[in-house]
């Protein structure tokens, strides 16, 4: 078989450990302007980071739709193949789309390298990351998912078959046995998800009727630096993509008032939706919270549209209408980068001053400026939390809450 980087085969999945080289390809269509693919490839660039990828070259090519055969047209594919020829430490090729199992093979066998899309990419750092048995069975669901599409263009020696008279035969009989395989094991994935998404309510459950507050946002925003930071625990933090897959929960206590304070999966542009339906029990947490704390990165050029995509996915969850706190989050890091040293004081005060009503005013809802990472306006942040968390327990526990 020429793909010998199939996403059924687990201990090839990907990229390789250590570093690799690699080369990004995108595409400007119709649904996509060449600014959008500069953001996504930049996107893609520290998805390979994370998976341990470097990146050596970028290319970006205008076709009206992708090619149904090589993604990108013959020209542009001579281009990335003489670069590769001259780089022999080039060993895989990423494409900013979802390729098909055919173009996957003719792709690989002209090139003669690795071949790896975007979901493939997300999907390898997935399995790296995820630690509980949920968590791996979600990766493992979303890798079958993914796989069943593409069988077909997979099986390389059933290249000559095109059916009809004369073409029938064993191979299709065999073909129509690993769909059924993957299949099976689809249904028997979801199954044993839906078996651990009952021993998580019954866990949820058993946590009794505190209040739950859930942090969300688009990945590495800092949202897992932030929770230690609230809860003064120690929850792991690292400054690449998808840090945290599996939810972490805490009890908090603000001045004897407790609440149950949640960290999750962070968002991402061009999640694939196989991904998203994998993981949606996982994001129980976020739907059944009374409170959600939006943080975003605000020293990112593109924090407003990550905004809109986190907030598309709490619609997708049905989350959108909670109490919401918007945290923009590396407040010092966004100093850093957009004042020099001959700016006043004032002078900075007041530009933030204008950026917190614009932002309020544009979203809606409540922001506050911190850094998680100075600690700058912590204390401000836990002020306004105990008091969204006081006016839950007022409207679910009245009597109760007046102790507080």
């Amino acid at each position: 078989m020429a793909n010998e980087w199939t996403i059924g085969q687990k201990d090839r999945l990907g990229v390789k450990q250590g570093t690799e080289h690699a080369v990004l390809v995108g595409l400007v269509h119709q649904m996509q302007t060449e600014e959008e693919v500069r953001e996504y490839l930049d996107e893609l660039e520290f998805l390979a980071m994370t998976a341990g990828a470097e990146t050596q070259k970028r290319y970006i090519q205008k076709l009206p739709h992708p090619d149904p055969r090589t993604f990108v047209g013959k020209g542009k594919l001579e281009e990335i193949k003489d670069y590769i020829d001259e780089h022999e430490q080039i060993s895989m090729v990423i494409f900013d789309d979802d390729l098909t199992g055919k173009q996957v093979n003719i792709l690989e066998e002209f090139l003669k390298v690795k071949i790896i899309d975007r979901s493939t990419l997300i999907l390898d750092i997935f399995a790296n990351r995820a630690q509980t048995a949920q968590a791996k069975t979600q990766v493992e669901l979303a890798q079958m998912q993914y796989l069943l599409p593409r069988l077909r263009g997979l099986w390389t020696h059933l290249e000559r078959q095109r059916g009809g008279i004369g073409m029938r035969g064993p191979g299709e009989k065999e073909i129509e046995t690993d769909r059924r395989i993957v299949r099976d094991k689809i249904s028997l994935l979801k199954k044993k998800l839906e078996k651990i998404d009952q021993q998580n309510q019954t866990q949820r459950k058993q946590r009794g009727e505190l209040i739950r507050v859930a942090l969300v946002g688009y990945t590495n925003v800092g949202k897992s630096t932030l929770m230690n930071r609230l809860s003064k625990s120690d929850v792991f933090a690292e400054n690449k993509l998808f840090a945290t897959l599996d939810t972490t929960v805490r009890k908090v206590v603000f001045e004897r008032m407790p609440f149950l304070l949640s960290d999750t999966v962070g968002f991402i542009r061009k999640l694939p939706h196989h991904l998203i339906e994998s993981f949606k029990s996982t994001l129980d947490e976020v739907r059944e919270s009374d409170i959600l704390l939006h943080v975003v990165d605000i020293a990112h050029p593109q924090h407003e549209d990550h905004i809109r995509t986190v907030n598309q996915t709490l619609k997708e969850l049905g989350a959108l209408d909670k109490p919401t706190l918007l945290i923009f989050n590396k407040i010092d890091l966004y100093r850093e980068r957009e004042y020099d040293n001959y700016v006043p004081d004032e002078v900075k005060a007041e530009i933030e001053e204008g950026l917190q009503k614009n932002l309020s005013n544009t979203f809606e809802q409540e922001v506050l400026f911190v850094s998680a990472h100075t600690k700058e306006n912590i204390g401000e942040l836990r002020k306004r939390l105990k008091k969204m968390v006081y006016d839950q327990y007022m409207v679910r526990y009245p009597y109760q809450a007046k102790r507080w």
